[in-house]
């Protein structure tokens, strides 16, 4: 690994543990995959990196990934009517094509008449029941707008057991979970073997925080939302989709059209666009790649950052999980490392964290400076402080810019504040209130 990642992972799962306790999550697993390889992965909360969770509509990658190897195969095509496949579907859905189902442009119902199964109020759909709700005409017509479908996803997956006569399952396990590598994912819930499944868990309001059980069956939307998969799985597969990835279990060309962004969802002010089961877009400027999920109890997600040959996957366990703010902070991180570089020798004595009752920083140094990280945020280096050779020689308006910087054995000065350590600030504290108690 370059010498700058080795600094971003040194201060990463920092960020990440300080985000849990402020944020009082239950459970956390973050991995990196960089060049295709796992070089770091690590669990938060009463969780090992081993624990399995529900990563919801990540599957629509692993459906979209075996569609385009029977394509590859010859065995289908992205043009093809899924109506040739598929029997029994209104007339109108029938003539959709598998690339406009892939990339969410048929206009399909996103999960049918009753979405109780996203809330635990209802199993999820057998074949039969998604089959006969499928005779319904589609909500729109087609190539219209980016329309995200559950349904549409699961009708992929009645088209690879049509084409391979086999369960949907067994197939995308052996040609695309094993093809990949992958030992610690499978299409729905493990059946007969015992593994570490994270339990998922509810927001605190409105009854308080409590245990969602993880263990049901996805049944037919299986192809759409019913993976379970550890971190580290996720980053060797999303490694393998990136076309300049060296190792794949998918032709270039298959990769270039999943990862290509096709349609942008009209009505985000984020610019993010949507491939073949892939999400795509820039953060300040940088590609990124991957695919989110969101089952009860889950929130998780998956990033490639192509130019820096980096894959990046956050799972949390709860429905109030923060996988998409700390992703989104993760791949900030790396792009500052990256464009800066590994910090000389003379500045590791400057790494830290510091507080005072207004707020708490860490010094994070990279390059030739020494920067303020605020861990409290989502973007910790954010317009952060710059630090070089007893100054801060750069800083916003408001704070302390050209002001000395002096680090002690157990003190901080930035300008004229004093930081201390957590444990020196809270017996401090303690003291100083303890009247007003």
């Amino acid at each position: 690994m370059p010498a700058w990642l080795d600094a971003a992972l040194d201060y990463l799962p920092r960020w990440l543990e300080f985000q849990m306790r402020l944020h009082e999550q239950p459970g956390c697993v973050f991995a990196l995959a960089y060049r295709g390889r796992l070089a770091h992965e690590q669990a938060f909360g009463p969780l090992t990196p081993r624990h399995r969770f529900r990563v919801a509509s990540h599957s629509k990658s692993f459906t979209a990934a075996g569609i385009m190897k029977l394509v590859e195969r010859g065995r289908l095509r992205l043009n093809d009517p899924v109506g040739r496949h598929v029997d029994g579907l209104h007339a109108a859905l029938a003539r959709a094509t598998l690339a406009e189902l892939l990339s969410h442009r048929a206009g399909v119902v996103r999960d049918g008449p009753d979405a109780g199964q996203f809330v635990d109020r209802r199993p999820f759909l057998s074949t039969e029941e998604l089959r006969a709700q499928l005779k319904s005409p589609p909500i729109l017509a087609r190539n219209r707008r980016f329309k995200y479908s559950n349904h549409g996803y699961a009708l992929l997956g009645l088209v690879i057991e049509a084409v391979t006569a086999e369960p949907y399952r067994e197939w995308i396990a052996r040609e695309i979970v094993a093809a990949a590598g992958l030992g610690e994912t499978t299409p729905d819930m493990p059946h007969g073997r015992k593994v570490p499944l994270a339990r998922g868990h509810s927001a605190k309001l409105p009854a308080g925080r409590r245990v969602i059980p993880g263990e049901f069956d996805t049944h037919a939307i299986a192809p759409a939302g019913g993976f379970v998969a550890t971190a580290a799985d996720l980053v060797r597969f999303y490694a393998q989709l990136d076309p300049s990835a060296r190792h794949s279990f998918l032709s270039v060309a298959s990769r270039r059209a999943m990862t290509r962004g096709r349609w942008r969802d009209p009505h985000s002010s984020i610019e993010r666009y949507y491939g073949l089961g892939v999400m795509s877009g820039r953060l300040r400027g940088l590609p990124w790649f991957g695919h989110s999920g969101g089952l009860q109890g889950y929130i998780t997600r998956t990033a490639v950052m192509p130019r820096h040959d980096v894959a990046i996957s956050v799972l949390t366990n709860s429905i109030d999980g923060l996988a998409h703010p700390w992703i989104e902070g993760a791949m900030h991180l790396i792009g500052v490392f990256a464009q800066r570089g590994a910090p000389s020798s003379r500045l590791l004595a400057w790494r830290g964290r510091w507080w005072t009752i207004w707020n708490v920083i860490d010094l994070v140094p990279m390059g030739k400076r020494v920067l303020a990280a605020m861990p409290a945020q989502f973007h910790p280096l954010l317009d952060a402080t710059e630090i070089s050779r007893g100054r801060i020689v750069l800083a916003g308006g408001y704070a302390s810019h050209g002001e000395p910087a002096r680090l002690g054995r157990n003190e901080l000065w930035l300008g004229g504040t004093r930081f201390v350590r957590e444990e020196s600030l809270a017996r401090e504290m303690r003291l100083r209130y303890r009247a007003a108690s």
